[in-house]
């Protein structure tokens, strides 16, 4: 299944996104998760790509597994990191072979040792970049592509940023997945101004529920994303209440999400952190509230 063709048949597409597990026993943990998402009926799942070789291998791995033992479709992410051009083709033509027909075309963050990304030898320096060779290599994949509605952390300013999205969809990105955000707001201008800049593709918001009050400084500083003065006072007051923060994390995601699927949005797709409780927590109100 083509996900660009389950974004625009008319209905909001639910989606889920897993990193791939390290160990044996976080695989088993992980596909507990996806047995119980599962029932949720999602249009798709993404299986993350890390800068490590051992969990780049489980991305294939887990996308392949994914499909064969669910039946769920499953969209492989890849990314530029440490990759020449050889290096890109054979993981694609492993895709293809795999019968993989989804794949996120990321330029990807740098590993921890490196303050800034750079390029491996013969490789690719952006998202766009690694579009432009997917389609140029002549793989048919369906391309998705990141995209931040606040900006992106290596960007200088939102105009600069949008134009360089306008080059991945242009490139070949036939849909796109925001970075978490907590304030629609900022999604809806971000769309706005696509719109504006002549890009048409559907534009799916990405929604993590703030579960852990240690995301909050973890967030702000890796992703550049603004948490809501209210909410992040809220989620002080029961800092040490777990199950007063979930609690908070899920109220303010499934608003988010209500807003959202209100204004037409094509899906929306959840950050679980390869965990099931807060995502179908917040699917299960949308639905007995009559948004799904």
């Amino acid at each position: 299944m083509r996900i660009v063709d389950r974004l625009t048949n008319g209905s909001p597409c639910i989606s889920f996104e897993f990193f791939p597990p390290k160990t044996d026993e976080a695989v088993v943990q992980l596909f507990a998760t996806l047995r119980d998402l599962a029932e949720l009926e999602p249009g798709y799942v993404s299986v993350t790509y890390g800068a490590g070789g051992s969990t780049r291998q489980r991305t294939l791995e887990m996308v392949t597994r994914i499909k064969r033992e669910t039946g769920i479709e499953a969209m492989a992410h890849l990314t530029c990191v440490g990759h020449g051009r050889g290096e890109l083709r054979e993981i694609l033509r492993r895709f293809a072979a795999a019968g993989v027909e989804n794949v996120l075309a990321l330029r990807g963050d740098p590993p921890k040792d490196q303050a800034q990304f750079t390029p491996a030898p013969d490789g690719l320096g952006h998202g766009s970049e690694l579009a432009r060779f997917i389609r140029d290599e002549g793989f048919e994949f369906c391309l998705g592509g990141a995209c931040y509605p606040e900006i992106h952390p290596d960007s200088d300013t939102r105009e600069a940023d949008l134009a360089h999205l306008k080059l991945k969809v242009e490139a070949g990105a036939q849909f796109l997945i925001t970075q978490l955000f907590f304030d629609n707001a900022f999604y809806f201008h971000f769309v706005q101004r696509a719109r504006d800049s002549g890009i048409t593709c559907p534009i799916v918001p990405g929604i993590m529920p703030l579960t852990n009050y240690e995301q909050i400084d973890r967030i702000t500083r890796m992703c550049g994303v603004t948490i809501p003065r209210k909410l992040e006072m809220a989620a002080q007051r029961v800092q040490d209440d777990p199950d007063a923060l979930h609690q908070l994390g899920v109220a303010h995601a499934t608003l988010q999400c209500v807003e959202l699927l209100r204004h037409g949005v094509p899906g929306i797709h959840f950050y679980t952190l390869n965990k099931s409780r807060a995502s179908r927590m917040i699917v299960t109100a949308l639905r007995a509230a009559g948004q799904l």
